[in-house]
């Protein structure tokens, strides 16, 4: 049985100071349903270090947001898989949509980069999903299959244990819209068809499959509890411990059933 994975997407929030103080919020709230499912969080490269320090000891993972697909070396600005290692990261987000239509990162750049951190041992978020218009042109199983296609170039099917696929439809991330569950359910689904034609049923059947979306305390029930929903990627809610952490305890009570 796939397990259940609660992340948070800080994006470009939070002081060191106000960064700290979520983080031991999360560690002393968390403590017990970190036994029933994975819980991650994703700060801004400047506090990743002082995040890490108010987490030791308390099973939440840490994340960053992006990463290169180069080694080390002269690329003024960016961070490499190294790096975030070396800081204590296990986890990476690739391919948001926000690096896609805001910082115009194409499928092949994004591939790029998960092919890399998944080889230096990064769990890697891919994140894939839809625009309005694309979804109202009735495109969007042909938008994450170019999607995928080009964020898992290169990648066999031994590399995909550490790989998390994210559905976010474009339309509901800050929006405060949500895709129903019945869409959220349609499109894992897919996504998951899309694994198992393309590498095999283990791999469509062990690879988590995330929803993001304006995900909310009133929301995160139903959204989790469909089959093929296997956590979620929380943006602004994650911001918030009085907010995510009733999104955690919501997957705590699915996994225990």
């Amino acid at each position: 049985m796939r397990r259940y994975l609660v992340a948070g997407n800080w994006k470009m929030n939070t002081t060191s100071a106000s960064g700290t103080q979520l983080a031991e919020q999360l560690a002393a709230q968390t403590i017990e349903a970190g036994k029933a499912v994975d819980i991650l969080v994703c700060p801004p490269d400047p506090y990743l270090i002082p995040v890490s320090q108010s987490l030791e000891g308390s099973g939440i993972k840490l994340g960053a947001q992006n990463a290169y697909f180069e080694d080390p070396g002269a690329f003024t600005g960016e961070t490499a898989n190294e790096m975030l290692l070396d800081v204590g990261c296990t986890h990476v987000i690739l391919g948001h949509s926000e690096r896609r239509h805001v910082m115009g990162e194409t499928d092949s750049l994004i591939g790029s980069k998960v092919q890399s951190a998944l080889s230096k041992g990064l769990q890697v978020i891919l994140c894939v999903g839809e625009l309005l218009e694309e979804r109202e042109a009735g495109q969007t199983e042909s938008v994450l299959d170019r999607q995928m296609q080009g964020g898992l170039a290169g990648v066999n099917a031994a590399s995909t244990h550490n790989l998390i696929i994210a559905y976010e439809p474009v339309w509901a991330i800050g929006t405060g819209k949500t895709a129903s569950p019945e869409q959220a359910e349609l499109a894992h689904v897919h996504l998951r068809k899309w694994l198992t034609d393309h590498y095999n049923s283990d791999v469509g059947d062990s690879v988590r499959v995330l929803y993001g979306g304006s995900v909310k305390p009133d929301n995160a029930s139903e959204l989790l509890g469909q089959p093929n929903v296997d956590g979620a990627l929380v943006g602004g809610a994650s911001l918030k411990a009085e907010l995510f952490v009733p999104i955690i305890e919501a997957a705590v009570r699915l996994a225990q059933g």
